[in-house]
């Protein structure tokens, strides 16, 4: 990658990681980028580093501009290591007269890299910092997604540095939101949110006021992964606000897996009964979809349907895995309810339905078990799950 204007002296000389596939869970079959920024001004400053494999990229499109060790200052949005993962390396060969960081970012510092012998100067909201003819203004972010998270604004240029906001985990030669399709861009943004962001849904809504009664004029959002938003930065606030308010469509997810297809024939009655209602409908076998695809789908449905047959007293890993998964991401606002075959001890409906109950989704009972293989009259009870599920639905949206 080499660096890229994003506006008139300030560049984006990050990376492009095109083979990492999954990040602590979350499949990344489409790359990352680990972006950063330089301002060149009478003090020059760089925002954020890189994942430290990346280092010497990064020094490599930073020397295409100007020499390292003219660089004034450097500026820590987010301590995460794919941010800051170099930032020893990059000290050493910028020396930077001052590092500036939020309260909670000093602390991450010092607790990763022990950092005391750094030039380290702590950031408050609202604070300004003077580059010559730019001004940067520090918006801390605290748990989006980590405590010590801050944004950067640079109001003559209505430029937001956004941190780990309004990113994708997308591996491009693109660098902005006009050279690619607005769909997928927003697919890799849902994506995004519904896997990392989701649980932070309130703190999102109180940001996304401070920023309007702030009054930040924003015509470019540059976040620390994927694609700039130049042309359409409305687009992607007015997603974060229906994705942080929680907002579904009339539709269902049927998330299961099976063992000898009793299960999975269950999937498709409850299905039949979800059509017969006009909902829409997603069925989505954990055999051949990831847990953060799966999370995707999760995030603009009414209502999640589980299956799953019994194994061992318990369910299938796949199933437990993606209800750990999901309890973790706090989804709100689900209707839920549950399904599956069994052979002679049946616990799986019943355990999953008490995560659900711990998830606090608003659980339709009881759900339907059946034993062995599933006949005429077993599938209609799981069409009228189906239905009965639709009808919620329905009267929910």
């Amino acid at each position: 990658m080499h660096p890229v204007e994003i506006k008139k002296g300030i560049y984006n000389v990050g990376v492009v990681d095109w083979n990492i596939r999954d990040f602590h869970g979350y499949s990344t079959y489409k790359g990352t980028t680990y972006n950063a920024y330089l301002a060149l001004d009478e003090k020059k400053a760089l925002f954020d580093t890189v994942k430290k494999p990346f280092w010497s990229q990064l020094l490599h499109n930073i020397r295409k501009l100007v020499d390292p060790r003219s660089i004034d200052y450097l500026i820590v949005n987010h301590v995460e290591m794919d941010h800051s993962g170099s930032i020893p390396e990059v000290i050493e060969a910028i020396q930077p007269e001052k590092i500036f960081c939020s309260a909670m970012g000093k602390k991450a510092l010092d607790a990763h890299f022990g950092s005391d012998r750094w030039p380290l100067e702590v950031v408050k909201s609202g604070q300004q910092i003077s580059l010559g003819s730019r001004t940067v203004t520090f918006l801390e972010t605290r748990m989006l997604h980590w405590p010590d998270s801050m944004f950067s604004y640079i109001p003559e240029e209505k430029l937001l540095i956004s941190s780990d906001a309004f990113g994708q985990h997308w591996a491009t030669s693109e660098t902005f939101d006009d050279e690619v399709a607005l769909p997928e861009l927003l697919r890799h943004a849902a994506k995004y949110y519904a896997n990392i962001l989701l649980p932070y849904s309130p703190l999102i809504q109180k940001l996304l006021g401070t920023v309007s009664e702030l009054g930040l004029e924003i015509d470019t959002i540059a976040p620390d992964h994927g694609i700039i938003w130049r042309s359409r930065p409305q687009a992607i606030l007015e997603a974060y606000d229906i994705w942080s308010r929680q907002e579904a469509r009339r539709k269902a997810l049927i998330i299961y897996d099976t063992m000898w297809q009793s299960t999975e024939k269950m999937a498709h009655a409850v299905a039949s009964g979800l059509a017969e209602e006009g909902v829409s409908f997603k069925m989505m076998s954990l055999k051949h979809n990831h847990r953060s695809d799966v999370m995707t789908e999760v995030l603009d449905s009414r209502a999640l349907i589980f299956g799953s047959p019994t194994l061992n007293n318990g369910m299938l890993p796949t199933m437990a895995d993606m209800l750990c998964y999901l309890k973790g991401l706090k989804p709100a606002n689900k209707i839920a309810a549950a399904f599956g075959s069994y052979g002679w001890s049946g616990e799986a409906v019943k355990l999953i339905t008490q995560q659900l109950e711990e998830m606090k989704m608003d659980l339709l009972e009881p759900g339907v078990r059946v034993q062995y293989v599933p006949d005429h009259d077993a599938l209609a009870q799981c069409v009228e799950l189906g239905r009965k599920v639709g009808r919620a639905v329905k009267e929910t949206t």
